[in-house]
């Protein structure tokens, strides 16, 4: 259309990405439901950060304006900085321990950083505002409550997040992988039988695409791999 690159969401981009993909690579019988249990990256999939995955993809295709796209990036930064002063400030035991004693969280008998204690299930953002560091850096730098929330996330689902984040690359990596238009599978012997039938029904795109197709294993992928010269 306009002789424009096609706007694509990815599967880790949007739960309509999900959607769509879904029914391209793998059909439906009967009314698609789009339930969060379908979205393996549902993790990085969250209300909160709706505006930080998306106003980028809108701006490129004129939906979202300069004004709306800089608000985005005021935010993402601020909530960045954040996170990243409770990796790099301690706290003492004399400071964290009345809160931990309170919460009956296990008290800290040395000096340790922000985020290890703040990434504890007991202690939330309003705790941490306890502490006069915490509370004067979110004065100072004029932190509203959408930045202590998105801040708050990233601390306590790092982990998830990151582990999320690098099967997202591994895929998106195998998406760049294009299959020729009209493939003829029938001719790649070393495919399953079912592969064959399913990837000449379906023409997957990329190799991700084929790959999430059902009845392709990683056998078969291997096979396109190695077709495709990779």
């Amino acid at each position: 259309l306009q002789e424009k690159d096609a706007f694509i969401l990815q599967r880790d981009e949007a739960y309509i990405g999900v959607l769509i993909d879904d029914l391209i690579t793998k059909g439906t019988e009967e009314p698609y439901r789009m339930f969060t249990s379908r979205a393996e990256y549902r993790t990085l999939l969250r209300q909160d950060n709706a505006d930080l995955r998306l106003t980028p993809r809108g701006f490129d295709i004129g939906l979202a304006k300069k004004e709306r796209l800089e608000r985005m990036e005021e935010k993402e930064r601020k909530s960045d900085a954040f996170v990243t002063f409770f990796k790099e400030t301690s706290v003492l035991p004399d400071e964290i321990n009345p809160i931990l004693e309170r919460l009956d969280s296990a008290l800290v008998k040395q000096s340790d950083k922000m985020f290890k204690v703040f990434s504890r299930p007991k202690v939330k953002m309003h705790h941490m505002l306890e502490l006069e560091p915490v509370s004067g850096f979110v004065l100072e730098n004029q932190l509203d409550t959408e930045v202590l929330e998105q801040a708050e996330i990233q601390v306590k689902y790092s982990g998830y997040i990151q582990k999320e984040k690098n099967n997202a690359d591994k895929l998106q990596r195998l998406e760049s992988v294009k299959i020729p238009k009209n493939t003829d599978y029938s001719k790649l012997k070393s495919l399953s039988y079912e592969a064959r039938e399913k990837l000449t029904a379906i023409q997957p795109v990329t190799i991700a695409q084929a790959a999430r197709v059902s009845g392709v294993n990683p056998s078969d992928i291997s096979v396109l791999l190695v077709y495709l010269g990779r």
